[in-house]
This record gives C-alpha cells, sequence and structure tokens, in this order.
C-alpha cells in the first residue's frame, strides 16, 4: 500500500468525503460519462415500468397515506410531486421493482459476483430529487449521480465477502451511502458535514437477502435512496455524528462485514471510475443477473441450433455453488420468484424464445407448459464453473433432445455486461419497451431519450423530470 493509500485508509471516511466535495465533471473521463449516460436512461426506463407494477401502486397508496401535500420532487410516471426523500424512496422502488436494474462487476477473484450491488437503484432516485428540489443542471445531477455510483461500488468491493454471504443485500446496504453522497454533493455540504452524512447513512444501512423473491428486495433500494437523502440533509440541518463510520472497530465495514480490503478504496476513488474497469452491466432480462451469462447462451444455443420446446427432454444448468444462494426458487409460482429461479429462465427461453417484462408474470409462470419445463430444468454446482473463479458467472448448459441428440455450452458473462455491451441505441430500445409496457407516451419517450443523450447541456434537470411526468 502506498504512502497516499495508507493516509487515505487511516482517515478513510475523510478520504471519501474529500471526493465528493472535490470532483468536477470535467474529473469524469468522456467513456465514463457516456457508459453513465446508458444507466441513467436505463433507471428512467424502469422507474417507469417498476412505477406500473404492483409494488408501484403500493408505494403511491403509502404516500398518499402519509398526506404529504406537495413537493418540489417528482415520483416518475405519475403527477405526484413530493419532498426530495421520499421521490427518493418511490423512484428507488421502481427501478428495482421487476430487478431489471443495472449490476456492478467485481474487481477481486475472491469476491462472489453477487456481493456487489445494483449501483444505478439508490444512487439516481437520491441525485435525480435532490436535483429537482435544488434546481440543478443536468451536468450537476449526472455528476452527484457518478460520484454515488463510484462511492457505493468501492464500498462494495471492499467490504468482506461475508457481508454478502452470510445475508445482507449490498444495494440496500452499500446504496446508503450512494445516495448519501449523491445528495450531498448537490446540497453542497462542506467536507466536513459531508462526513457526517455519510455516518448518518451507515447507521440507517439495512436489508436482508433472505427477503429476495419478494416485495421487499425492491423496498431496499427505495429504502437506501430514502435514507441517504435524509442523512444529507439531516447533516445539512447540523445534525452530529462521527467521522469514522466505515474504518472504525464498530463502524460499517467492521459491524456489517467483519473487516474489508483498505486496497479497494483507499486512494482507489475514480482511480479508476468502476464504470471503466471492471465495468458495470446493463440487463436484457428482468431477471436476477445471475441468471444472465445462461440465458444469453441459451437463447443463441436455440438460435443456432432451431431448438423447439417439444423435442426438449433434459437440461443441465451447472454454476458454482454461490449462485445457488441468490437463485434460491426452483420451483416457483409467482413471477418475484421466477426472477431468481434459473429453472424458470431457462424454461421460458425453451418455450418462448423471449423473456421480457411480459414473461414475468404470475400467469405466464403458472401456465402448464411453463411448470412442465421447468421440471425439466436441473440446476447443480459444476467443478468446471467452480474452478473458473467466483467473480466470473461461469454456466455450463448441457441440453438433451429426443432422439438422444445432446447439445452443450459455455456461458463467463452475459449480454449487456462490459465483456458484450448493449449500446446506447439498444438501450435506448429497452427504454422504449419499458415505456409502453407503463402505457407512456411514445413522443414523451422520445424526448427522454434525446435529453439524456445531451444531458450534461441540459440548463435544468427539470426538463428531464417534467417529461416523466404521466
Amino acid at each position: 500500500m502506498s504512502i497516499i493509500q495508507q493516509q487515505a485508509a487511516e482517515h478513510l471516511t475523510h478520504y471519501v468525503s474529500d471526493f465528493i466535495c472535490g470532483t468536477k465533471l470535467a474529473d469524469l473521463p468522456q467513456d465514463v460519462v457516456g457508459l453513465g449516460k446508458k444507466s441513467i436512461l436505463d433507471g428512467l426506463g424502469l422507474a417507469l415500468s417498476g412505477g406500473a407494477s404492483h409494488c408501484g401502486a403500493l408505494v403511491r397508496k403509502h404516500l398518499g397515506e402519509l398526506n404529504l401535500g406537495t413537493g418540489p420532487s417528482t415520483v416518475i410516471g405519475t403527477r405526484l410531486k413530493v419532498a426530495p426523500r421520499f421521490a427518493a424512496f418511490a423512484n428507488g422502488v421502481g427501478i428495482h421493482a421487476d430487478d431489471y436494474d443495472d449490476t456492478q462487476l467485481a474487481v477481486a477473484t475472491d469476491r462472489v459476483y453477487g456481493l456487489l450491488t445494483h449501483p444505478t437503484a439508490p444512487a439516481l432516485p437520491a441525485a435525480l430529487a435532490v436535483a429537482e428540489a435544488t434546481g440543478a443542471s443536468g451536468a450537476q445531477a449526472m455528476l452527484a449521480y457518478h460520484l454515488g455510483v463510484e462511492v457505493e461500488c468501492k464500498i462494495s468491493e471492499a467490504i468482506n465477502p461475508r457481508h454478502y454471504q452470510t445475508g445482507f443485500h449490498s444495494t440496500a446496504t452499500c446504496g446508503t451511502f450512494a445516495a448519501a453522497a449523491a445528495a450531498s454533493k448537490l446540497m453542497g455540504l462542506s467536507e466536513e458535514a459531508t462526513c457526517r452524512a455519510l455516518s448518518i447513512a451507515g447507521s440507517q444501512s439495512a436489508g436482508l437477502r433472505e427477503n429476495f423473491g419478494t416485495m421487499t428486495k425492491p423496498f431496499h433500494a427505495g429504502r437506501s435512496s430514502e435514507s441517504g437523502v435524509a442523512a444529507a440533509q439531516f447533516a445539512g440541518y447540523g445534525w452530529t455524528a462521527t467521522d469514522r463510520i466505515l474504518e472504525a472497530p464498530r463502524g460499517f465495514f467492521s459491524a456489517a462485514g467483519g473487516g474489508y480490503d483498505a486496497n479497494a478504496i483507499a486512494g482507489r476513488l475514480g482511480r479508476p471510475w468502476t464504470f471503466a474497469e471492471p465495468g458495470v452491466s446493463i440487463k436484457p432480462h428482468p431477471s436476477g443477473s445471475l441468471t444472465h451469462p445462461g440465458m444469453t447462451e441459451m437463447l443463441r444455443l436455440i438460435r443456432e441450433h432451431r431448438i423447439q420446446a417439444k423435442d426438449v427432454v433434459r437440461v443441465r444448468v451447472g454454476t458454482n455453488h454461490n449462485m445457488p444462494n441468490a437463485l434460491i426458487h426452483h420451483r416457483p409460482t409467482n413471477e418475484l420468484q421466477a426472477k431468481f429461479s434459473m429453472e424458470f429462465c431457462m424454461a421460458i427461453l425453451l418455450i418462448e424464445g423471449r423473456a421480457g417484462l411480459n414473461e414475468f408474470t404470475d400467469e405466464v409462470v403458472l401456465r402448464p407448459d411453463v411448470q412442465k419445463m421447468i421440471e425439466k430444468v436441473d440446476f447443480v454446482v459444476d467443478k468446471e464453473a467452480e474452478a473458473a473463479g467466483y467473480h466470473k458467472m461461469t454456466t455450463l448448459i448441457d441440453i438433451e433432445l429426443a432422439g438422444g441428440r445432446k447439445i452443450s455450452g459455455r456461458a463467463d458473462f452475459g449480454k449487456g455486461s462490459p465483456a458484450m455491451p448493449m449500446s446506447y441505441n439498444e438501450v435506448a430500445d429497452k427504454f422504449r419497451e419499458n415505456a409502453e409496457f407503463a402505457k407512456f407516451s411514445k413522443a414523451r419517450a422520445e424526448e427522454v431519450v434525446a435529453m439524456v443523450r445531451d444531458l450534461e447541456s441540459l440548463p435544468s434537470i427539470s426538463a428531464l423530470t417534467n417529461a416523466l411526468v404521466a
């Protein structure tokens, strides 16, 4: 560890605060700016489609019962304007509602990919809500978003793998710091106040993986975004907190993970930016990211070999032992369970040849032909996948067809990953599909696609949020 890294590690919370306060948009490489725009556009589309889900309806019911009146910040896809913290909550739930949002990749080979986060779901809602409330420009909102994502991802990379493996949901826990970072930047907090905002956020970090496959998983993302905004607001009031929440023996890293790798964060913020290396994946399917390499490979095999569902006798899907810890629903009975079911994801591709929002519904999951195909899929731990390393999502597929024909394939990463990236236009197509699913205006959707493409030139973020009103 260099002297600079050692100093950063000894005063880690202050180091993070300095980074948040001192970074300018000009410090972001242009490729990072471009990658961020794809994730921002993706997040906005997911807020629209997620708002049209049952989760979205219940969130709006909750906001109505709070009798909040009007506020400065938009609940995307509605006419509701509420206080920034509540807009962050609603939009965070919306972005994560369908488990269709982007995911961070790991750097170290001993980091379980599942440990890392969904970076946009907590960071973007906080940045949008506070930017709208403070009259910020598109450039200011975009910078705050990037700072939130970078802080969240480096914290997630640093914490011991035990954090995720024993049950914490890192999007919920690390995401709170993302939202606090974004909100603090937009509120113009001092380095000392930003330090306190991070500490207040740390005391609100919560979320357990046992709730995967239920509405509480997207609740985690919304709550982390809301908590980070509230943390920055209270810090702005002068609320007191420790200045060592990350590195202290009773701080976040120790309490939530039993320790951390200082080399993964100290002196590393923006060096390189996570968007650049190792990257962030954008999902082509609304299911857990661990299903995506297998889904990408299954689609390739179906198309290349013209596989028909009626000919499938058996499918074997092999992964390392960590993947079944997250893909826990082997016989799903509803859409939320199906998102964490490798068996369903393979089955629906074999039957329909696609897996979008229209396929992830309770009605489709319970269809007799789907349930029958699910029973033909064996999801197992495989020695070859285990040997490939836990930082990969290595998935091996073996398909047995009628007549004894066998077809096999392997994938380490899926479509949308840095290894197989989606272009801005491909993400725009996904945005349009999500907007259509939410019955959102096609003309408005095109306005949003154009605005995000040139986001740094937008004089006011309100132009974008106004375009996202129902």
